[in-house]
């Protein structure tokens, strides 16, 4: 009997031994298990690279060993635990900056193209045909007016073998013509009474126009004699260097402003 109770008194204080080592709180968390001296703590890495968290097993006691020590002694000393890694989405780009259209809404009017004012494209006038000393072989005397037709130039003879050069608009197939006449009348911003020969032609033709830009004899008009002729300037200077006019000799404003202010009356006019 002795043995007996001996042998239950060792079994009964290994009982108690292990009741007292299981009486701390058990966490199904292993991170949050308790240590010898409470609860672990966590603490945050600066370095962002994911590393280990050293997570100490609690001191539980030597539990004797065996099936008892497996089942409520689990891992002796460190574990680790890797470290939760989280992505980080970089942020949505902003949108890209709306280029603002080209500013032709805000242009003025005037220069804008022809076309976009709702009135047809004109092309520009021919180098050849703009306002320029050359050379000149004839034999007209200085300050001779020579109108050559066929080439549309209109010279204005000068000393030393040169001429000023400017480019003409001619008659049109018909209304051609040559010879020999002199400057009769000289006018500023003429007015303009078509002829009756014109007006049959064109009875669409206004019987009398002042003066001014929208007047066909344009700033200057040079009469010819007592013909029907002028030298004349024009508000359509896309036509210098055609054979469009009923006879007449037109230029360019700024081109018959110049030649007015270089001839007279009287001076000889030479048309071939």
């Amino acid at each position: 009997m002795r043995k007996i109770d001996f042998v239950a008194l060792i079994i009964g204080a290994s009982c108690v031994g292990s009741v007292a080592a299981l009486a701390g709180p058990i966490s199904l968390n292993p991170d949050l298990q308790a240590d010898a001296g409470g609860p672990s703590v966590i603490r945050a890495e600066s370095d962002e690279a994911a590393q280990p968290i050293q997570v100490s097993a609690p001191n539980r006691g030597h539990l004797g060993g065996g099936f008892i020590e497996f089942v409520f002694g689990g891992d002796q000393g460190a574990r680790s635990m890797p470290r939760p890694r989280y992505e980080a989405y970089p942020a949505a780009p902003p949108p890209p900056a709306q280029m603002a259209p080209p500013d032709e809404v805000d242009q003025p009017l005037l220069q804008a193209p022809r076309a976009s004012r709702g009135e047809p494209a004109r092309p520009g006038i021919d180098p050849r045909f703009e306002k320029q000393v050359v050379d000149y072989p004839g034999t007209h005397a200085p300050g001779t007016i020579v109108i050559d037709t066929p080439n549309r130039f209109l010279y204005l003879v000068q000393g030393g073998g040169k001429a000023m050069r400017y480019g003409i608009g001619v008659g049109r197939p018909g209304f051609t013509w040559a010879g020999v006449k002199h400057i009769s009348q000289k006018r500023e911003w003429p007015a303009w009474t078509p002829p009756p020969e014109m007006l049959k032609r064109r009875p669409d033709l206004p019987r009398h126009m002042e003066g001014g830009p929208e007047n066909p004899l344009g700033a200057r008009a040079m009469y010819l004699g007592s013909s029907l002729y002028r030298i004349h300037g024009s508000n359509e200077p896309w036509t210098i260097g055609t054979a469009v006019s009923s006879g007449c000799i037109r230029m360019r404003n700024e081109d018959v402003m110049d030649l007015y202010e270089r001839v007279r009356v009287g001076t000889r006019v030479v048309v071939m």
